[in-house]
């Protein structure tokens, strides 16, 4: 298998037929020869996908266009254990989850939780390490840009419903705790490798337990035949193949918890004193393609997101940042925790431009053109890192 690889900032030539290829994708050459997607998700598509290894595969940034909604075809994939049998989507409503923490504990079926009634939500998918590219550290994990992330639309049963269909959640609980159902292998410690995660209880009134991805069962390779979405948290926390959901007075002693995903500074190892990957930061970038430049007027598109309030506004740079216009949406609103598609069209000389988006949410909080590392290289929304050169000619 090829691994590839994004550069860390793109270069688009526009009017040159000899790298006309770059210009369609928005990628460097290498990064076009993805090798052969992995059987589990060999339905994807695989001139949209860079394969870092078999468990983590990215949405080209070009491929990311103005979509309102990802296609589950280019939905990027990050899996921190090896995806379960399809057995277990053999029979979706027979598959069972456990239910703590709550006045009537029990069991129920993914039959018996489409009873107690459905919601659907759009709201962002995205790696903690979305944007890892663009640090200078080197951090280690896969190296994402931007394509780990994706617009999703969501159907399930709120949380808060199985809360007080089984009596309520049970005092002194200030968690919210999923468990995932991959398979352990033997001889490890199940806390050490076990995927699971716990976020602050008051999430429950935004989470739900999703059967149904862009209008079809969850495919099991995001998570099938049930999955814990929580709207405006980074993708680890939206825990797949759900088999426990618990309201816990702890967090969970899981090392994905207590020192995964931990932000600290390069060279600390994690520990459990600090924060935790929870809500997802304001960000945006541009994505292409670009075209007409022979009139000079270039249609610049991109994708903003605003965590966990609403995105309100976007501006471009086409100067590195010395100058800012206000780009227009696209498409409708679907949401507080979706993404906005948006444009401008602006005039460009012959020469190369360096773009830049900055978004902001419904909390005022703005992007900032930096971003401090760490060692995991999580988080990064500054736009500098995320602008795009481009050569207009």
């Amino acid at each position: 298998m090829t691994t590839v690889y994004p550069v860390k900032r793109r270069q688009f030539l526009i009017g040159s037929a000899g790298l006309a290829g770059a210009a369609v994708t928005g990628l460097p050459a290498i990064a076009q020869e993805g090798g052969k997607l992995p059987a589990y998700v060999a339905w994807k598509d695989a001139g949209d996908m860079i394969v870092h290894t078999d468990e983590t595969l990215e949405t080209m940034r070009a491929a990311q266009g103005d979509a309102l909604v990802t296609p589950s075809s280019d939905l990027y994939i990050r899996n921190n254990l090896p995806a379960p049998s399809e057995e277990i989507v053999a029979d979706r409503d027979a598959w069972e989850v456990s239910i703590e923490g709550v006045a009537e504990p029990g069991s129920m079926t993914l039959g018996e939780l489409k009873l107690l009634g459905s919601e659907t939500v759009v709201a962002v998918l995205q790696c903690s390490g979305n944007g890892r590219a663009f640090f200078d550290h080197e951090a280690s994990g896969s190296q994402w840009a931007t394509g780990a992330a994706g617009n999703v639309i969501w159907t399930g049963v709120p949380v808060r419903a199985v809360a007080e269909a089984l009596g309520g959640v049970a005092a002194d609980m200030v968690f919210l705790t999923g468990t995932g159902g991959e398979e352990i292998p033997e001889g490890l410690p199940p806390e050490s490798i076990q995927v699971e995660r716990s976020v602050p209880v008051e999430a429950m009134e935004q989470a739900i337990l999703a059967w149904d991805m862009n209008g079809e069962p969850v495919p099991l390779a995001h998570g099938g035949p049930l999955r814990l979405i929580v709207p405006g948290y980074y993708g680890v926390n939206n825990v797949k193949y759900l088999k426990r959901l618990a309201f816990t007075a702890e967090e969970s002693p899981a090392a994905i918890q207590q020192t995964g995903y931990r932000v600290r500074p390069v060279g600390v190892s994690g520990d459990p004193s600090q924060p935790s990957m929870y809500e997802m930061s304001v960000k945006s970038w541009i994505t292409g393609p670009l075209e007409d430049a022979e009139t000079g007027e270039v249609r610049i598109e991109g994708l903003a997101m605003g965590g966990t309030s609403a995105v309100t506004g976007v501006e471009v740079s086409t100067d590195g940042g010395e100058s800012w216009q206000e780009a227009q949406f696209l498409g409708p609103d679907m949401g507080p925790y979706a993404w906005r598609p948006f444009v401008l069209v602006a005039d460009l000389d012959a020469g190369t431009h360096t773009l830049a988006s900055r978004a902001t949410n419904g909390n005022g909080d703005t992007q900032p053109e930096t971003f401090e590392p760490n060692e995991r290289g999580y988080g990064h929304n500054g736009w500098r890192g995320h602008a795009v050169d481009v050569t207009v000619g």
